[in-house]
């Protein structure tokens, strides 16, 4: 790419910006508004109701299909994380120790 097509790219994102930033009252220079984290009523290619939420999931509105589609997504390993509570396994390698496990908490193994 030119280096003139890289700029005007470039300028053409910074006027979409300001664009958008001034529409939402937010700018570069001042800290962003609240996020708005209430989830959105949508609905499927069948027409079933759903809720999307904030963190990229989403949900049956129906309760029965909520149930049901539980039931399939547990049987997807993805789908089974860590505990919360849990110490280690950084990025998904190495031993996960679980709380109520004698190594957990233990602290530094230094005799000092």
């Amino acid at each position: 790419m030119r280096l003139s097509k890289v700029l005007a790219l470039g300028a053409a994102l910074v006027a979409a910006f300001s664009a958008h930033a001034a529409e939402s009252g937010a700018s570069a220079s001042a800290p962003a508004k609240a996020l708005d984290r209430t989830p959105i009523e949508a609905t499927t290619a069948a027409g079933d109701p759903v809720r999307l939420l904030p963190n990229g999931r989403w949900e049956y509105v129906d309760a029965d299909k909520a149930k049901v589609a539980k039931t399939v997504a547990d049987q997807f390993p993805e789908n089974h994380t860590r505990p919360v509570a849990a110490q280690g396994g950084v990025f998904g390698v190495g031993r996960t120790i679980m709380p109520g496990d004698p190594d957990y908490n233990r602290g530094s193994l230094g005799r000092k």
